[in-house]
């Protein structure tokens, strides 16, 4: 099955390339390798704001981290032409606004990671890191950055 076949399937549609808030990129490519910049978690088309452990829990937080997959995924497909060039998801790094006695980051981050195996498979597989962070630009509950190989 496609990328887009698989993307039908899981009744997601792709956004285009957000406007970045600040003076970055959305992505760039080096050789085989394409960053992308930080997307935040967004609601309604708005920051999703929030705090883990304060007033969201991990559910909550895992959702978010969906949201920006799906995101991440609209600003790979801008990057790439077509997803199906994508030989693999490499690394994901995961910024979760915490309270300081939640510890769950990396059960919110699964949010992104389980959408990215649904969607390429093993090509989805990918090393990770999820950090607690103090706070996030405009209140947002999670950002996330990927970097992907194409071929």
């Amino acid at each position: 099955m496609s990328i887009q076949d698989t993307l039908k399937q899981l009744g997601i549609e792709l956004p285009p390339v957000a406007v970045p808030a600040a003076a970055y990129v959305p992505f760039v490519q080096t050789g085989n390798l394409v960053f992308l910049s930080g997307h935040i978690a967004k609601k309604d088309g708005k920051p999703w704001v929030g705090q883990l452990g304060l007033d969201m829990g991990t559910d909550e937080g895992k959702q978010a981290a969906r949201a920006i997959a799906i995101d991440l995924l609209g600003t790979l497909q801008a990057a790439v032409g077509d997803l199906e060039r994508v030989r693999r998801i490499v690394k994901v790094m995961s910024l979760v606004n915490s309270a300081p006695t939640f510890t769950e980051q990396h059960l919110v981050t699964n949010g992104a990671s389980e959408l990215f195996a649904a969607v390429f498979g093993e090509r989805g597989a990918h090393a990770r890191s999820a950090f607690g962070v103090a706070q996030i630009p405009m209140g947002a509950c999670v950002e996330i950055e990927l970097i992907a190989e194409v071929g």
